[in-house]
């Protein structure tokens, strides 16, 4: 691939030029309040390597599923709030996207500063399937960076996404790889090209045809899996257990019958709970034991009882064998972590990937909420993505609209 970089952008010269940066917004709210900035985190240093060398910075992102039009529970701005605290530089908001208050902050904005247009997804050509009416949206955010600017795409997290923010951009205004979006692939590549022995893959989440596709490319490649979460329901129900009203696929049973059965010739080892936490609902009060996974239905509840995490025995089996790897990726939760009684199996995860000394990286989306509100430092791992359904889409072996398009 010849994408061009950040570094090549910057040797150019952005000196009272605009550069328009697609950056990765999409956080956590709870009332209004920001609960994970780890996303806006990772989005200032692109930011401020423009701001340094005296661009005129425009940030377009997006936040939650708008249903294209303005709806103030999606507003950008206490992410834009919390990056302007975050950030060595201040920060302006746009209240809407290509419209009046765009173009009149856009016009007056001064070298070396940074605006953030509201909610890319407020407009609906930005997710159109129409490919004119995308490119439309692309033409009218080009022309608030005038004749000299340059696009910057530095969302990992949104590059799986044919949009106008991501891909349509690019066809319009000199397009770069943010550092950002670099880094992501820099690390990825590392697990699926001649990834360090053993590999270990830790799948978690609530649904197992999520990763049916992580699981068939990666089976050739990784030496365990480890599968907890919702999605190990289906895997138990595979092998003839019950699982009472646990989380259950079952149009997947037979898919993973058929993982299972291939595995040895693979090469890969599939690691599944031993001991399920059963509860008689879904609640963060409701009563609960450790049964094995094999008979969840004995438990106290009978068959109305539900797994809400992995056992103790699990959880300690899954921490050692994450411990010994040379190469660990995780994706997904192991139970109900929002939950702290379900959250034990997350923890013990989280702890062995701590404990590795090998490549370890946490793979986005829930994954990195979850170490952050277990109360793990971004440090305690190799990498965090930023990035929850672009990684998966990676480590898929998909081409990924965002970064085929920077590839002049």
């Amino acid at each position: 691939m010849t994408i061009k970089t950040l570094d090549e952008l910057l040797s150019d010269g952005v000196d009272n030029r605009y550069v328009l940066v697609r950056s990765d917004l999409n956080v956590p709210l709870d009332d209004g309040r920001v609960t994970d900035d780890g996303r806006i985190r990772a989005s200032i240093p692109t930011l401020q390597l423009l701001v340094e060398r005296g661009a005129k910075v425009i940030v377009m992102a997006h936040l939650g599923r708008p249903k294209g039009q303005p709806d103030e529970k999606y507003s950008l701005r206490p992410a834009v709030d919390r990056l302007d605290e975050l950030a060595p530089f201040a920060v302006e908001f746009a209240d809407d996207v290509t419209g009046p208050s765009a173009r009149e902050r856009a016009a007056g904005l001064a070298a070396g500063s940074v605006l953030v247009l509201q909610n890319i997804r407020f407009d609906a050509r930005e997710t159109s399937k129409d490919d004119a009416q995308r490119q439309d949206l692309a033409r009218e955010l080009a022309s608030l960076t005038g004749d000299t600017g340059a696009y910057v795409d530095d969302a990992f997290g949104a590059v799986h996404r044919r949009h106008a923010s991501v891909y349509d951009i690019a066809e319009v205004l000199p397009a770069y790889e943010g550092n950002l979006v670099r880094s992501e692939l820099e690390v990825l590549s590392r697990l699926t090209t001649d990834p360090a022995k053993p590999y270990v893959v830790v799948l978690g989440g609530s649904k197992v045809s999520d990763k049916l596709a992580v699981i068939e490319n990666l089976m050739t490649r990784a030496d365990y899996l480890l599968i907890g979460g919702g999605m190990v329901y289906t895997f138990l129900a595979a092998q003839g257990y019950k699982v009472g009203a646990s989380l259950l696929e079952e149009d997947q049973i037979d898919t993973v019958k058929d993982y299972l059965s291939r595995a040895e010739a693979a090469g890969c080892q599939f690691v599944l709970p031993t001991d399920i936490v059963v509860a008689d609902r879904f609640a963060p009060d409701a009563k609960h034991e450790v049964v094995p996974a094999s008979s969840i239905e004995n438990s106290s509840f009978g068959a109305s009882g539900t797994g809400l995490d992995i056992g103790p025995e699990s959880a300690a089996a899954f921490s050692d064998r994450i411990r010994s790897g040379a190469t660990v990726f995780w994706n997904g939760p192991m139970g109900v972590f929002e939950f702290d009684a379900f959250a034990n199996g997350t923890k013990a995860v989280a702890e062995g990937l701590k404990a590795c000394s090998g490549l370890t990286v946490v793979g986005g989306g829930d994954s990195a909420a979850a170490v952050r509100k277990l109360g793990f430092a971004d440090s305690d791992f190799g990498h965090i993505s930023t990035g929850g359904g672009a990684s998966l889409e990676y480590l898929e072996g998909k081409e990924l609209p965002g970064i085929a398009v920077l590839d002049n």
